[in-house]
C-alpha cells in the first residue's frame, strides 16, 4: 500500500493552478501526467540573461534585462506587418518587433510613458537594436520577478518553456519534504542537502555552477534513484522467489533425443546454464532467470532443450522476437533440433492470414502445436494456448516490461526465460536485471572463450 504522505506527488499535473486539461495532455508527452513525474524531470539547459545598466551595452544575441521608458506605437499597415513599439533610457532606443499582434494587449502591456523592465534576446537589424516578443513584461515595480538563471526543459509540439517551467514550479510547491531515508552519517559526509533542497535547487538554480551537472543536489538526488531502483529490484525478487509457480518435471528422454540428434557436441557453458535452468523449471516457484551469450554461443539450442524439457512435461513453449524474420528463423533452427523429438514447431506473426492463421491459432488452442515462434502477434487478444508452461523473450531490451507481462498472462503461471547477445557487465546486470538470475554462455560452439 502506498503511503498516504505520497499521494500528493501521484496527483495529475492538471491539479496545478494554471494547468489545463490541454497543458497537462502536452505534459504527459514531454515530462510525464504526475506530479512525480515533472518534478523529477531534470532540466536539460539553462538560460543566462543579463542585467544590463543600459540598451547602449546590448550585445547582439544576448538575452538581457533592461528597464525602459515606452515612447510610441507603431501599428503595422496591414495584420501581415509587424506592430513595433520604441522603447528607450538614457543610453539609447530598442525596437521591440511582435507579430500578429493584438494592439489592445500590447497599449495595456506597454502603456505609453510608462517605466516598464523587459528581457529578451537582442538583435541588431541596419544598426538598430530589437527584441522579439520579450519573454518578460512587467512594471519597474516587478523587476526582481525575472530570474538571471531560468531551466530549460525537454518539450513536445504546443508547449512552450514559459508553460513547462509554470507547471514545475506548480508541482514543486504541492511537493512537501519527506521523512529521510539515508543514514544521517552518509548524508553529513557527502554534504547532500534534504531531498525537496536538493529538488529545490535542481530546478531553480542561483548560478552557472549550482546549474552543472556534478553539484551536491544532483548527487543526492541521483543516489536516491539508484537506491530506489536497487530497493524495487529486491522486493520484485523477493516476491518472485516465494510466488508459486508450476514444476515442470520429466524424464527426459525429449532432452536426450534433442542432444542425440545435434549436429555438434555441446559445450560446457551450454551444458552448464540448461542445468540451471532445469532446476529452474523443476522447482515449485517461477523461473524469471536471463541467458546471455555472444552470437554463436548457441542460445538457441539452450532454448531448445529447455522447450524439450517443458514439453515432455506436457506443456507449451512460446517465443517472442522483436522481428518477423527472427521469430521465423527461430521457427527454422528449434525445428532442425525438436525434430529428434517428434515436436511441432510453428511461427505466428502479423504477416499469417486467413486459413493459415486460423490453423495455427486452432492448434495452440487444442494443444497440437508444442512450440510457437511469434512476435508481438503471440499476446493479441485472441491467441489462446491450451498450456503455456514457458514464455521465451529474444533481445529483452527491443520490449517492454508490459509486453512481457503480456505474453506471461496467456498461461497458468508460465516461467520466464530472456535471452539477449548484448554483452551485460556484472555491475549494469546488477542494476537493470536484479529481479532476475542470470546465466552466462561464455564459450562460442567451437568451445572458445568469446
Amino acid at each position: 500500500m502506498r503511503p498516504d504522505i505520497l499521494f500528493p506527488l501521484f496527483a495529475d499535473i492538471s491539479t496545478v493552478s494554471g494547468v489545463g486539461p490541454r497543458s497537462a495532455d502536452l505534459l504527459d508527452k514531454a515530462m510525464g501526467r504526475r506530479i512525480r513525474d515533472v518534478v523529477l524531470t531534470p532540466p536539460s539547459g539553462l538560460v543566462e540573461r543579463k542585467r544590463l545598466p543600459g540598451i547602449s551595452s546590448a550585445v547582439d544575441g544576448d538575452l538581457v534585462i533592461l528597464n525602459v521608458r515606452v515612447d510610441t506605437h507603431r501599428p503595422g499597415a496591414t495584420r501581415r506587418l509587424p506592430y513595433r513599439v520604441f522603447v528607450s533610457d538614457g543610453t539609447g532606443q530598442l525596437e521591440l518587433t511582435f507579430f500578429h499582434a493584438r494592439p489592445d494587449y500590447l497599449r495595456r502591456q506597454l502603456p505609453e510613458g510608462a517605466d516598464v523592465v523587459i528581457s529578451g534576446k537582442i538583435e541588431h537589424f541596419r544598426g538598430q537594436p530589437q527584441m522579439t516578443h520579450p519573454d518578460y513584461i512587467l512594471p519597474l515595480k516587478d523587476a526582481g520577478d525575472i530570474p538571471e538563471f531560468e531551466t530549460v526543459y525537454p518539450l513536445t509540439s504546443g508547449l512552450s518553456q514559459k508553460m513547462a517551467r509554470k507547471a514545475v514550479l506548480g508541482a514543486l510547491e504541492k511537493t512537501s519534504e519527506l521523512p529521510e531515508w539515508l543514514d544521517p552519517a552518509m548524508r553529513a559526509k557527502n554534504e547532500w542537502p534534504s531531498w525537496l533542497d536538493a529538488l529545490k535547487r535542481l530546478h531553480t538554480p542561483t548560478s552557472k555552477i549550482e546549474a552543472g551537472e556534478d553539484t551536491l543536489h544532483r548527487r543526492r538526488l541521483a543516489y536516491d534513484e539508484l537506491l530506489a531502483r536497487q530497493l524495487a529490484l529486491a522486493l520484485v525478487r523477493e516476491h518472485t522467489r516465494t510466488k508459486s509457480g508450476r514444476s515442470f518435471t520429466a524424464a527426459g528422454e525429449y532432452v536426450r533425443e534433442v542432444l542425440d540428434g545435434a549436429p555438434f557436441k555441446p559445450t560446457g557453458a551450454q551444458s552448464r546454464t540448461f542445468a540451471e535452468i532445469k532446476a529452474d523449471l523443476s522447482a515449485e516457484t517461477r523461473m524469471a532467470r536471463l541467458l546471455q551469450g555472444d552470437v554463436g554461443a548457441g542460445k538457441t539450442f539452450v532454448a531448445a532443450l529447455a522447450a524439450a524439457h517443458v514439453c515432455e512435461a506436457g506443456a507449451q513453449v512460446a517465443i517472442m522476437a522483436p522481428t518477423e524474420i527472427l521469430a521465423r528463423q527461430h521457427k527454422k533452427s528449434l525445428e532442425q533440433f525438436l525434430a529428434p523429438a517428434n515436436l511441432t514447431v510453428e511461427a505466428l506473426t502479423a504477416r499469417d492470414k486467413g486459413g493459415q492463421r486460423k490453423a495455427i491459432l486452432g492448434g495452440l488452442a487444442d494443444g497440437h502445436i508444442d512450440v510457437i515462434c511469434g512476435t508481438h502477434a503471440l499476446f493479441q487478444e485472441h491467441v489462446e494456448f491450451a498450456n503455456l508452461g514457458l514464455a521465451i523473450i529474444d533481445e529483452q531490451h527491443r520490449f517492454g516490461v508490459r509486453d512481457r507481462l503480456r505474453l506471461s498472462q496467456k498461461g497458468q503461471k508460465p516461467d520466464i526465460l530472456v535471452m539477449t547477445a548484448t554483452p551485460i557487465p556484472r555491475t549494469h546486470a546488477l542494476t537493470s536485471y536484479g529481479d532476475m538470475d542470470i546465466s552466462r554462455l561464455d564459450e562460442n560452439l567451437w568451445g572458445a572463450n568469446p
